[in-house]
């Protein structure tokens, strides 16, 4: 074992390698873009240089004069594409190609297609657009914008949590704070560009998107082209990063496949960096006021929340954060309410953690603010408030292990030897700050299918339409089934990524290795139970007459005590050469009819406080900043996270995405900020060289600890989920680390050098 494959403690899987490792590590997994088709022909795509108005003429003479140019898709040309309604698996009702309307900058107005890419690249820059043009608004602070209650106008917030009075509590309260913060517009940039390959065969498509939800866009861009869901067939085997970026189908997807269709070609659309920004979606831009009373023992009696997001004009895309952070502690009275602020920009949506990572920075940077005003260390302010019941409806936590993970990643950091004074830690010409805060993300979970087939050579199938996007899925799903069958990880065969396979739900809210777990298991005790009977029925089998429910499965045979019985000898007296199974399984509380909503492209998520009981995965992060004393240079020198997420299927890929979550976070701290010109509604810093992420010499020491947790109310195979619980508390761990360093409370996110300069 190592650092990288931690050894595993009580309820955790080994560490089994990535089996789609050397794949990626040797170039031959293929990316969708990288499907190789006869006479593929390539399309660029034309976006607005405005944010508001209309397409008043395209002039595309000169484009169509570039040598290899076969046609262009305008809004006059390609109404045929029908709109689509924002939600689930659809990023935006806003049809390009529908209308002359422009909603925001960088949108679709044209798709060039040509023999080459390099032709169709330059036949874009040719095309030219006259507008009517009008004033745009840019987001918070802008005229124009519209005010909306989020409980109004989406199905996914429809009640803003909460209970008693909070008011006369915050009146009567011995120590109250009240404080504003926010958080930026963050673009997803994911080392694979946005692609859509489209190929048909007389009236059958296929579609190789990079796609976090393949049977969502199966039938979504079947209902935009009017044709039958069954002719069509999305195939993304591998993501190149995604969390978000490509869950819901974007309007790209039919404009290209419509394409194909036309010219009777294969179109290969790949977008730009630059283009990443506006034809998908992106974290909304966030404020909040949070105010907090407390006893002077640090009781909190009164908590409220209240969010602004900014969305788009047409789409009303919800984060709605206090739904956990609402219930996260064992508050008094709790008031909360989301605001949605329309504005001139494309729809916002998932980024990793997308609720939790916004809404539980303000909390926690409040309760940082909460510590210091009580002269309290802010873990002990955390235990205080622990509780196993949530404060709106009096649920229970199905497990709650938030202090154990405080305690462990306190004491590996050394927090003991903490000075709380502000600017007390000083080493030559920095100033040492350390702080802390709660990571939480709720246990999603969804309907899912699968078929798995043993065969009686040891070997076993698993197929589902479940997703990779770089987290291990190949790996755990694999082991889940190596480890109900009694083989080797090398024995299993794991398809994903197929509309041609059974549906598993949207890659997202941490959900796929607790969802498709759960069905793969349901499928291999299948499969046992038909083992285990026909071995303990047959008169000359060395298992005769025994109890099915003694006998196991390991290393390729039947066991009970000391009697055995090969797997190949089993499958002979048998007289069958394998045992397959179909599975469905589905969360408790969930509708009969789900498993046939997804199949027909709708995927349902239920987990955190969607039922009778609380189901949250935790964790503690803890940071270490050091800041230059005259420079204001800031380092992260040292993060230290205990996460606590159920069973642990591989602690390799489960430390992985922890430390990827923690890294994000630094990012989400100290980096990322899509800049918008307020005057004309544009993104500025639309590329990866002005778009700033963490790189290596950001990135010192680093720790993850996972927590051994066994929680067999949440599913069958008592899995939380992790891929998203490592990046929601850091950016506060970090806002409080940066203020014990230097008494500058900065609320605002990104913290920025010039944020500290300025007094």
């Amino acid at each position: 074992m190592s650092v990288t494959a931690p050894e595993p403690k009580r309820n955790m899987g080994q560490p089994v390698p990535r089996v789609d490792a050397r794949l990626k590590v040797t170039g031959e997994a293929r990316y969708p873009a990288d499907v190789p088709l006869n006479n593929l022909a390539h399309g660029v795509l034309v976006t607005s240089d405005i944010a508001r108005g209309r397409i008043k003429r395209l002039d595309l003479a000169e484009a169509k004069a570039v040598q290899g140019v076969i046609e262009i898709l305008t809004h006059e040309n390609a109404r045929e594409l029908k709109p689509l309604a924002f939600g689930n698996a659809v990023a935006t009702s806003i049809s390009p190609l529908a209308e002359p309307r422009i909603w925001h900058d960088g949108q679709i107005i044209a798709l060039v297609l040509a023999d080459t890419y390099e032709a169709a690249r330059e036949a874009a820059y040719r095309v030219k657009a006259e507008y009517d043009t009008e004033p745009p608004s840019a987001g918070f602070g802008s005229a124009g914008t519209e005010t909306v209650l989020a409980k109004d106008v989406t199905e996914t917030h429809k009640e803003d949590p909460a209970v008693g009075d909070v008011e006369a509590a915050l009146r009567s309260a011995a120590v109250t704070i009240d404080v504003e913060y926010s958080t930026p517009t963050q673009h997803h940039n994911p080392i694979e560009l946005f692609s859509t390959t489209c190929a048909w065969a007389g009236d059958q498509l296929t579609v190789y998107e990079p796609s976090q939800f393949v049977y969502g866009y199966k039938h979504a861009v079947a209902k935009q082209l009017g044709i039958d869901p069954r002719n069509v067939r999305v195939i993304s085997q591998y993501i190149g990063g995604a969390f978000g970026s490509k869950g819901p189908m974007t309007p790209r997807t039919g404009i290209v496949a419509l394409a194909a269709k036309r010219i009777n070609r294969p179109v290969r659309c790949v977008v730009t960096r630059q283009q990443g920004f506006t034809t998908t979606t992106y974290r909304a831009e966030t404020r909040h006021r949070i105010r907090i009373g407390a006893t002077p023992d640090g009781k909190i009696t009164g908590f409220s929340h209240e969010g602004w997001e900014i969305t788009s004009r047409p789409d009303a895309y919800v984060v709605a954060g206090t739904d956990t952070t609402s219930r996260l502690y064992g508050y008094g009275a709790v008031w909360t309410r989301v605001n949605m602020v329309k504005a001139d920009r494309n729809t916002p949506g998932y980024m990793r953690s997308p609720p939790e990572l916004p809404y539980n920075y303000a909390l926690e940077s409040a309760m940082d603010e909460l510590a210091v005003a009580l002269k309290m260390d802010p873990v002990e302010l955390r235990r205080v408030n622990d509780t196993m019941k949530e404060p709106i409806k009096g649920l229970p936590y199905t497990s709650r292990p938030l202090m154990q993970c405080y305690d462990e990643a306190a004491a590996s950091f050394g927090w003991s030897k903490r000075n709380p004074a502000v600017g007390s830690m000083r080493e030559d010409d920095w100033l040492i700050g350390w702080g802390c805060a709660t990571a939480v993300y709720p246990t999603n979970m969804g309907a899912a299918a699968a078929r798995v087939r043993l065969s009686s050579d040891g070997s076993v199938r698993v197929q589902t339409a479940a997703h990779e996007i770089g987290t291990g899925a190949y790996t755990v799903i694999g082991q889940m089934a190596a480890e109900r069958l009694g083989v080797g990880i090398e024995a299993v065969n794991v398809e994903l990524g197929d509309t041609a396979l059974p549906p598993a739900p949207v890659a997202g809210g941490s959900n796929t290795t607790a969802t498709v777990c759960s069905t793969v298991l349901k499928a291999c005790d299948a499969i046992r139970d038909k083992l285990f009977r026909a071995a303990v029925a047959a008169k000359d089998s060395p298992l005769a007459g025994r109890d099915p429910a003694q006998l196991e499965l390991r290393g390729g045979t039947v066991q009970a005590g000391g009697a055995s019985e090969k797997l190949s000898d089993l499958f002979a007296r048998m007289g069958s050469g394998a045992i397959e199974e179909y599975a469905e399984w589905m969360p408790a509380g969930f509708a009969p009819e789900s498993i046939q909503k997804l199949y027909n492209g709708t995927s349902t998520l239920k987990g955190g406080s969607k039922g009778d009981k609380m189901m949250y995965a935790f964790g503690a992060e803890f940071v270490e900043v050091r800041i230059h004393a005259r420079t204001r240079e800031i380092r992260v020198p040292r993060i230290v996270g205990a996460f606590a997420g159920g069973r642990i299927m591989n602690t390799r890929t489960a430390r992985s995405q922890l430390m990827g979550g923690m890294i994000w976070g630094i990012g989400s701290a100290l980096h990322e900020k899509t800049e918008i010109d307020p005057r004309a509604a544009r993104y500025l810093n639309k590329n990866i060289s002005e778009y700033l992420i963490p790189v290596n010499a950001d990135i010192q020491q680093l720790e993850v600890i996972l927590v051994p947790e066994e929680d067999r109310e949440v599913n069958p195979a008592g899995i939380k989920g992790l891929g998203e619980l490592g990046n929601v508390g850091t950016a506060a761990a970090i806002a409080a680390a940066v203020y014990h360093a230097t008494g500058k409370r900065i609320r605002d996110l990104p913290i920025r050098l010039e944020n500290l300069l300025s007094t």
